[in-house]
């Protein structure tokens, strides 16, 4: 198939959009399919070089967004529908469409192409974050019109997909995403990253993503107070200057990528995940695959990815003092710390990308009117149940007053 896959962002960005958008062009690459993708022009002076890839990249012009300049917005024009043409597309993937995704699913329509609208972006949360000029009911409006125009849309998560319907988008099923569980391996566990990292043999908690406002990365302000506990903060962002502020005594590594995020990943004891607006969540799931317990907000994605007391604990969304509370619990018991990290792994140990990348070729075919044994299987197994929904927000036990946080050994 030819696949035209219209996203809103590629790298040199680093998110979860841009990432996924790679994976999938490499599944289909290796299937024996024809992506091609669609994305905004990067900004200029952008230092990372994004490597070479077997498929057609197609960058339209952009602007930065309001509040957060290194971020582009894809501006409209006729190029999309002449590139959509010339690609001879079967069918246009919309990864996390909003603005390009808006001008790509409009000239799609008017082509007659069938479309997979991925929602991924939670845009009308972000809303509230920044000064984009729309309110949170107008996002839902512009997201529905965009979606509408789709076949199907695809949720990463159980709560995102009720979310959808309850705001009157239809036909939404359950993609999840993969991770890379050969590359994230507790045996990417290096004693020399600890030493560097926690020189007193502190606890290690770690925090991976971008650092902005929604990220909500000063909840942690407790964390770094706790004794013994070595707060670890991997990724950066227009946040970085006022959070290195708010959070003395963390160390700041910046971005890290491959082999060196593993190891990262691998080597913490605890990692936590603070924004509130994750719809699926991809660091939380390579946390786990790193065989690391994680203390994350009950709220979207890890709702579907912690299993609270097992994994780790789900706490209320905004409450500092309850992440810092389930972190000490788990600081202070590295035996229990050892049987979450194990239960961590078995939990994504299926999850491959080229699994969910046949998953999303069989919607491919379903809309586009092909004829797929997949079909039935995803009817079964991914038509979301918005009555049904993990809700549950996890008892903490309190770490006894007379043990001291301490490293786990091996």
């Amino acid at each position: 198939m030819r696949v035209a896959i219209i996203t809103e962002s590629f790298p040199p960005d680093v998110n979860g959009v841009a990432n996924s958008v790679v994976r999938t062009a490499e599944h289909l690459v290796a299937r024996g399919h024809e992506p091609m993708v669609i994305a905004p022009q990067p900004a200029l002076g952008r230092t990372r070089v994004p490597a070479p890839v077997p498929y057609p990249v197609v960058r339209i012009p952009s602007v930065g967004m309001p509040g957060y300049p290194g971020f582009r917005l894809g501006l409209p024009g006729r190029r999309i529908a002449r590139e959509l043409r010339q690609h001879g597309a079967d069918v246009v993937h919309l990864a996390s469409p909003f603005v390009l995704g808006a001008w790509g699913s409009a000239a799609a329509a008017r082509l007659g192409l069938p479309m997979v609208a991925v929602f991924q972006t939670d845009v009308p949360g972000y809303s509230r974050h920044y000064r984009m000029g729309w309110g949170e009911r107008t996002a839902w409006r512009w997201l529905s019109r965009i979606h509408g125009r789709a076949a199907r849309t695809l949720a990463p998560s159980s709560s995102t997909a009720a979310e959808l319907v309850a705001h009157g988008i239809d036909d939404v099923w359950l993609w999840r995403r993969g991770v890379d569980s050969a590359l994230f391996h507790p045996r990417q566990r290096n004693d020399a990253t600890r030493r560097a990292l926690a020189r007193d043999g502190e606890v290690l908690v770690g925090y991976v993503g971008r650092l902005a406002v929604e990220k909500r990365v000063d909840l942690l302000a407790a964390v770094v107070r706790l004794p013994g506990v070595r707060l670890v903060v991997i990724g950066d962002g227009p946040a970085r200057p006022s959070l290195e502020a708010q959070l003395p005594g963390a160390i700041f590594v910046g971005e890290r990528h491959g082999a060196q995020l593993a190891r990262l990943y691998a080597s913490l004891d605890v990692f936590v995940h603070t924004g509130p607006l994750e719809t699926f969540g991809q660091v939380i799931q390579e946390a786990l695959a790193s065989g690391v317990p994680v203390v994350a907000p009950a709220a979207g994605g890890p709702l579907d990815l912690v299993q609270p007391g097992r994994t780790g604990y789900l706490v209320p969304p905004g409450d500092g003092a309850a992440i810092a509370s389930a972190v000490a619990a788990l600081a202070a018991d590295p035996v229990r710390r050892a049987h979450f990290g194990i239960a961590a792994r078995a939990s994504v140990e299926g999850r491959t990308w080229a699994a969910v990348g046949d998953e999303l070729v069989a919607h491919y075919q379903a809309v586009c009117g092909l004829s797929s044994v997949d079909e039935l299987a995803l009817e079964r197994a991914a038509r979301p149940n918005p009555s049904v929904l993990p809700t549950v927000v996890s008892t903490v036990p309190t770490a006894p007053a007379t043990r001291r946080a301490r490293a786990s050994i091996g």
